[in-house]
């Protein structure tokens, strides 16, 4: 099959306008965009934080209780890698040199994904055609989610409100065990093609994951019963999975944002790159300092998206501009004040498009 091919209009006044606006601010404050002293201290809590769970949760005498709150930790702690180190570091947002980039993406690799594929699906695909149906895999999740009208509706979908917390925690599985080999053999994410990594690529990708293999698995087995490995890495997966799941949907996969569906496999948007952006993702929770630190100002999607870049503790500085920016060329900018109020319109979403008439 085919692969479907999006082209988007020139960068616009919008884009041009935000940008200088933007990089006035950068020159104006003398700050870096990348390379920040608190983006390195973060590194290294969130490195310790998960480093001291697995220790403890692996060698120390501990209870069964002791072990759930260690293990519900370390699945914290994995996805605060997911969020804040490989995730800039992938984008080049992390540091102005590349290698320290490269160096730090594989922690990807340490917790079981593949930097290579992420990449890839994320980077490339996701980033460029955010919500476009039948492009973006983030928006293909069948036949277990519907998460646009123009895909086929099955009568299941009627609960898919209710069951995706389940599936959610299972993603971590799939893709340490099975998606990323698959994507990697058959050369394509999701119907769009990719280059498949060259021999060293591939050795970077199977180590990584012999390395997630044996610390999560092999190495506890030495001191602890096979069945009890088992069932807490499941647990910490199933955590690790919800949590990271329901961030990266909380920003796109809601009602306030634009789904995008195509007439034709080739198709021209008629509207700018920079824009569809905007109106395709939603920010949350931007008062909440903890969250914005623990999220890796994933709550700042907006600015991720138009910024990818820039290292994300700058995000709540530029969030202001991006907002007048959008006001000055009338284009919606949307914002979830809390958490809450986030995972309820992502539940509404869910059940709206559940019922059979939501592509009608």
């Amino acid at each position: 099959m085919e692969p479907i091919r999006v082209h988007f209009p020139g960068s616009g006044t919008f884009h041009q306008e935000l940008k200088r606006r933007v990089d006035a601010y950068f020159e104006a404050t003398e700050i870096a965009p990348r390379d920040s002293r608190r983006m390195y201290l973060k590194t290294v809590a969130i490195f310790t934080w998960t480093a001291a769970c697995y220790l403890a949760l692996v060698f120390a005498p501990i209870v069964w209780w002791q072990a759930l709150l260690l293990g519900f930790g370390l699945g914290l702690g994995l996805a605060g890698i997911g969020f804040s180190i490989q995730h800039d570091a992938n984008h080049g947002g992390y540091s102005r040199n590349k290698w320290v980039n490269r160096l730090l993406s594989h922690s990807l690799d340490l917790i079981g994904g593949s930097s290579y594929v992420w990449y890839w699906k994320h980077n490339i695909i996701h980033h460029t055609y955010t919500n476009v149906s039948g492009v973006d895999v983030d928006v293909d999740i069948q036949p277990y989610l519907r998460l646009a009208p123009d895909q086929a509706w099955r009568p299941y979908y009627r609960w898919q409100h209710l069951y995706i917390w389940l599936l959610y925690g299972l993603l971590p599985a799939n893709w340490h065990f099975w998606s990323d080999f698959r994507d990697i053999r058959n050369g394509h994410i999701g119907g769009q093609p990719f280059p498949r990594p060259n021999r060293w690529g591939l050795f970077g990708t199977l180590a990584g994951k012999l390395a997630f293999y044996t610390w999560s698995l092999i190495l506890p087995m030495f001191f602890h019963p096979v069945w009890a490995v088992l069932c807490m890495h499941l647990f910490v997966s199933l955590t690790l999975g919800i949590v990271l799941t329901t961030v990266f949907q909380l920003a796109h996969s809601v009602q306030e944002a634009d789904l995008v569906t195509l007439d034709a496999r080739e198709s021209t948007h008629d509207t700018a790159w920079a824009e569809h952006q905007v109106r395709t993702t939603a920010n949350f929770a931007p008062a909440n300092p903890f969250l914005t630190w623990y999220l890796g100002g994933l709550n700042f999607q907006i600015e991720h998206h138009l910024f990818p870049k820039i290292c994300h503790v700058h995000y709540p500085k530029l969030a202001p501009i991006v907002a007048a920016t959008c006001r000055d060329h009338d284009i919606p900018y949307q914002s979830h004040r809390t958490v809450l109020s986030a995972v309820a319109s992502h539940v509404r979403h869910l059940r709206e498009l559940g019922l059979p008439t939501a592509g009608v």
